[in-house]
């Protein structure tokens, strides 16, 4: 945040205001309404620098974002969609990934590792405007907790292949053997370093009934989690997952205090609030910089693959669970597919492509082009979808 002076934070927190309010107002999908209003402010003639670099993403605004949507998860539900859950953001983004990168070679002519690059992270989604339209309407929790749980745990793999290639380009030897035992580390890392920052956090949290005390204990616990795990490359954000679930359960069953509870739910969804306005409005002002015209041609296939490979990432993967007690029914796969928005993550990772990758650039342009479509596009139009799959209880 070094690049923020208190007067430009305070302009963007007055427009989020301005529209949060005009697009509850409208109907329209508050992270639309957010863009659009970055991509005014970059093109104003008095300009306001609007950064938006990897580590800010990563350091500030990812921690938040995925403890927030954790300690809403109960674990009995979620640990019974596991295995489907497991399936898709394996498989899933497997299936995604590679369609992509098959793709981006052979039609735009892309390297095999630029274009592993670019599947790996359109794989990863990030529909925050989804979540934020289920928390207007009654929708169903089991829809609810898929679209999310997907969401976190597809992130979380989507960042460990994107680490396993970044290891590739500076030329360690990709044999079976060295990516298992990157994958693993970096897996079970992450899980060990939210629960081992989580858990002690919350146990002290137990011996206090002040809520400030708690919030203040949380807040440690979603950015201490995060950054210890990313400190030792492992996995931030399923250590911010893991002690997101911990306080979420563990936590809100009795550590916390019966004071502490709404007070810590209602601090984290304000601060989630806080840093989607930011992302958002960062992303429209980076949009308004980007040249789409030169890669017209490589933004279009990136966005039909984009589109083929979530589905292929959904459709058939689920369909292994058909004769199951957890099948997925057809209406939420459409919904999983046209609602795998990309975003904050996405073009963090872009933004963290290695120097020497030849198609780095056109790769961040291309990325961008990918999660406007998305924002623009599939967010718009979400609540029309979610109608006429009859989706939205009254």
């Amino acid at each position: 945040m070094q690049h923020f002076d208190f007067s430009t934070l305070g302009l963007l927190l007055f427009i989020a205001s301005l529209v949060a309010m005009l697009t509850r107002k409208w109907g329209v999908p508050y992270s639309v309404g957010l863009v659009i209003a970055g991509i005014a402010l970059a093109l104003l003639p008095f300009g306001i620098e609007m950064p938006l670099t990897p580590e800010l993403i990563f350091e500030f605004f990812l921690p938040p974002l995925v403890f927030e949507a954790a300690i809403q998860i109960a674990w009995k539900p979620f640990r019974r969609e596991m295995p489907v859950l497991l399936a898709l953001v394996t498989l899933g983004v497997i299936l995604a990934a590679s369609i992509v990168a098959t793709g981006m070679h052979y039609l735009i002519g892309w390297s095999w590792l630029g274009a592993a690059f670019f599947g790996i992270l359109v794989a990863a989604t990030d529909p925050v405007s989804v979540i934020a339209m289920f928390k207007t309407v009654k929708v169903p929790h089991r829809l609810h907790l898929l679209v999310e749980s997907e969401s976190l745990l597809n992130d979380g793999v989507a960042a460990v292949g994107f680490a396993i290639l970044v290891m590739i380009a500076q030329g360690a030897e990709p044999t079976a053997g060295t990516i298992s035992i990157r994958l693993l580390t970096t897996v079970l890392g992450g899980i060990a370093a939210g629960a081992l920052v989580a858990v002690p956090l919350i146990i002290i949290a137990g011996r206090t009934t002040d809520r400030l005390v708690e919030v203040t204990l949380t807040t440690l616990i979603a950015y201490g989690s995060f950054l210890l795990a990313e400190h030792f490359h492992l996995s931030g954000v399923l250590a911010a997952l893991t002690a997101g679930l911990i306080v979420g359960n563990y936590g809100f069953m009795g550590s916390i205090s019966d004071e502490g509870h709404p007070a810590v739910v209602n601090f984290w969804e304000y601060v989630a609030f806080l840093v989607n306005s930011l992302i958002f409005i960062l992303i429209g002002g980076r949009e308004a910089e980007q040249s789409f015209m030169p890669v017209v041609g490589a933004a279009l296939a990136a966005t039909l693959l984009a589109l083929v490979g979530r589905a292929a990432a959904i459709y058939p993967v689920a369909g292994m669970f058909a004769r199951t007690s957890i099948a997925i029914p057809w209406k939420y796969k459409h919904v999983l597919v046209w609602g795998g928005l990309k975003g904050a993550l996405a073009l963090a990772l872009a933004l963290a492509l290695p120097a020497s990758l030849a198609e780095r650039e056109e790769i961040i342009t291309v990325a961008f082009a990918v999660v406007a479509f998305s924002i623009f596009i599939q967010g718009l139009t979400m609540p029309a979808l979610m109608r006429r799959l009859g989706l939205i209880e009254e």
